[in-house]
């Protein structure tokens, strides 16, 4: 007897739906923590009641065992999966910043793949309608940075499905950089973009589904059919290795968690003329630019910023700034996790990079005022202002931005 591809992955599914935690999760914290999916599927996948389903994930999209949710659904005659969506970099994740892959059916599974980036609105709404799905699942790994697009993805999918008449169903995964806390400058409404749709922080502490929760609370024009699959085990306070789960790289240039604990700050670096590090093996962690020297690294390491330090590097990018080019800068090193500010230490080194580095400046398209939500980190340092200068600023809007943020937590 011949069994279908699908009929074998089914079994496999069936056998191993709640995949048991690798050698390296055996502490009992690591082993306690479940994903939103996993929980989905441990129960069946009775919140799908057998609807048709269209899911919005990339490669994150994973199980413990590294399978692919799209994979696992697809081969499980529970569920009735008919259509993914991809955001930006794609489903499969192929494409580089401010791309995607199009319409196109996945080769593994014949599914419909939609591209959602830079839709919003009705015309989301419509290609909702179109792939005929009653509910629309999202399950993608944040990284915890307001101008990180998958949230605004989430966001825009929630409001078009309440514009679609859809279900929404958030699948929870950790917030790779902790829950610790809100960080930064809160985005003032007039530079809203796609990196920034709603007046929440820098770096927001939040997870997708607790997100989802505050956007419906307070942003959404429309109530939306709301489910939320919290996962269990998790604490705010824990970094991505302390969960027991795989990294997969959310985008190309977010290659492991260390990238992701210091992007909401150095990502800041996109609106100069200095390389943030893309085309690097370390990008967001590698600075610098034409004619820098080790003046930068000895004006930040001055400052004494808690938790990092920063060497004098130099590289030769292999696309984006400065392709092919040797530059100098810094490469930044975070030695106590718990201690460091990313946002802070992204202001220092925009402050310092000003001062030490006379072809020092900011992108001409107004990116720095899109990557912090208004023009004032801009105009401060341009009048001469120190870090603390800077981070004083922006304190009275934060601690209203986490007075609403707790009514969303979901846990401790």
């Amino acid at each position: 007897m011949r069994l279908s591809r699908r009929a074998l992955l089914a079994a496999a599914t069936a056998a191993t739906s709640l995949p048991a935690a690798s050698p390296a999760a055996a502490s009992p914290h690591r082993a306690s923590l479940r994903t939103g999916f996993e929980r989905l599927a441990a129960d069946g996948y009775a919140l799908l009641d057998g609807r048709p389903v269209g899911i919005v994930t990339n490669p994150t999209g994973v199980t413990r065992d590294v399978r692919h949710v799209v994979d696992v659904m697809h081969a499980d005659e529970r569920v009735n999966l008919v259509a993914v969506f991809g955001p930006e970099h794609g489903f499969r994740g192929t494409a580089q910043a401010g791309g995607s892959e199009g319409r196109y059916d996945d080769p593994a599974t014949g599914l419909p793949v939609y591209d959602t980036y830079l839709k919003s609105g009705q015309p989301l709404a419509d290609v909702f309608t179109a792939s005929g799905v009653d509910t629309v699942v999202f399950d993608i790994q944040d990284v915890g940075a307001r101008f990180y697009t998958y949230i605004w993805t989430l966001y825009d999918c929630m409001e078009a499905a309440a514009l679609a008449g859809k279900r929404f169903v958030v699948l929870d995964r950790p917030n790779p950089v902790t829950g610790r806390a809100a960080l930064g400058p809160v985005l003032h409404k007039e530079f809203a973009t796609f990196v920034g749709r709603q007046p929440i922080a820098q770096a927001h502490g939040m997870t997708v589904a607790e997100l989802a929760r505050l956007f419906e609370g307070e942003f959404l024009t429309a109530p939306v059919d709301l489910e939320t699959v919290t996962m269990t085990g998790w604490r705010r306070s824990w970094f991505y290795d302390a969960c027991g789960l795989p990294w997969v790289p959310p985008s190309p240039n977010m290659p492991t968690p260390d990238t992701a604990l210091v992007y909401s700050g150095t990502c800041l670096l996109e609106g100069t003329n200095l390389s943030e590090g893309r085309g690097t093996t370390r990008p967001f962690e590698l600075l610098g630019a034409d004619g820098v020297d080790g003046r930068w690294a000895a004006a930040v390491n001055e400052l004494g910023l808690p938790g990092v330090r920063f060497r004098e590097a130099y590289f030769a990018p292999a696309f984006s700034k400065y392709q092919g080019k040797t530059i100098g800068g810094v490469q930044v090193h975070v030695h106590d996790r718990a201690a460091f500010d990313p946002v802070r230490t992204g202001i220092a080194l925009l402050v310092t990079a000003k001062r030490v580095f006379d072809g020092f400046a900011w992108r001409s398209d107004g990116w720095i005022d899109k990557l912090t939500g208004s023009a004032r980190v801009r105009t401060l340092i341009d009048a001469g202002a120190d870090t603390d200068e800077v981070v004083a600023d922006w304190q009275p809007e934060l601690a209203a931005f986490r007075r609403t943020r707790r009514h969303y937590l979901l846990y401790e």
